[in-house]
């Protein structure tokens, strides 16, 4: 049976001049003339049997249906030119996994150890992309999904299957520099010697402080004050650089700490209430995932 599928020509001039909403713009990025994208997309919407641009006094604007079709267009042709450039980069051999991920848990932890994934399957390549949110697979490109939450954030995502790789613990860390300022003893810190030193916030974590003195028995007033940063990244920069006390994951950390630029200002760890998780849809592994899966979830379970 014969596909109901357009032609990629008219599919790739489309997405060029929804992008644009210009077909001379389009034009011009694929090096047609005018009047040859305008044909392309006009048998466009005939074969689909609906508008999916609208004439202006500038030129094009896309209708609501245009807009919508466009979205899948551009995923769709994405996709078909990696999976295109990945074919002609291993000449058929291997594969590859697209990989939806938090940015500092993929920075920090996960990329550094890519070269051990290569040295055991060195026909699988990951492409990363940035998400922090959950997000329909059937909506996406992506094979799997590291996703940081708590256990109701992943039981309410709805159509995966969620393996738990490691907690969020996080520990008081600085710049050896901010404790010999303020005549402190490295390593010989207490809890009620961090109430007196500036605290650097995590925006998305704002109790997080307050829930660390809490668990030892105090309750300072500025357990809320402090700069507030986004990422754990822009933490772990921040605190290197003497601006204050962090929580951070030490397992986010290991070269700050390696090279000396972190240390721990006082070993009391809060157990987390996120983890990271590897997220899949519910559906049969191909062999490319099955084999990252199994190489994450043993890198997981191993000794730091």
């Amino acid at each position: 049976m014969r596909r109901k599928i357009p032609s990629t020509q008219a599919l790739a001039c489309f997405e060029a001049a929804a992008r644009h909403e210009s077909y001379t713009r389009a034009a011009q990025e694929l090096a047609l003339t005018q009047s040859a994208v305008s044909r392309q997309i006009t048998a466009l919407e005939e074969f689909l049997g609906l508008a999916l641009f609208r004439r202006t006094r500038h030129g094009v604007a896309l209708t609501p249906s245009g807009a919508n079709y466009a979205r899948q267009v551009a995923r769709r042709l994405q996709g078909l030119e990696r999976d295109t450039l990945d074919v002609m980069a291993r000449q058929g051999q291997g594969g590859a996994l697209l990989l939806a991920a938090v940015p500092t848990f993929a920075t920090r932890w996960l990329i550094p150890r890519l070269p051990q994934l290569a040295l055991q399957h060195p026909d699988l390549m990951v492409h990363i992309e940035t998400r922090t949110r959950p997000f329909l697979f059937a909506d996406t490109e992506f094979d799997a999904a590291l996703y940081a939450g708590t256990p109701e954030q992943v039981a309410n995502w709805p159509g995966v299957r969620a393996q738990r790789l490691l907690t969020e613990d996080v520990v008081p860390v600085c710049s050896p520099a901010l404790l010999q300022a303020r005549g402190l003893q490295q390593g010989g810190l207490v809890p009620q010697d961090l109430v007196g030193l500036p605290l650097l916030q995590q925006s998305t974590r704002p109790y997080g402080w307050r829930q660390w003195f809490d668990a030892v028995g105090l309750a300072p007033a500025g357990a809320m004050e402090g700069p507030r940063y986004e990422l754990f990244s822009m933490l772990a920069v921040a605190a290197a650089h003497g601006l204050g006390v962090a929580l951070m994951p030490p397992l986010l950390i290991e070269a700050e700490l390696a090279r000396g630029e972190l240390v721990v200002a006082c070993p009391v760890t809060l157990q987390g209430e996120r983890s990271y998780y590897l997220v899949t849809p519910v559906q049969e592994d191909p062999p490319v995932l099955s084999a990252f899966r199994d190489w994450l979830l043993a890198l997981a379970d191993s000794p730091a």
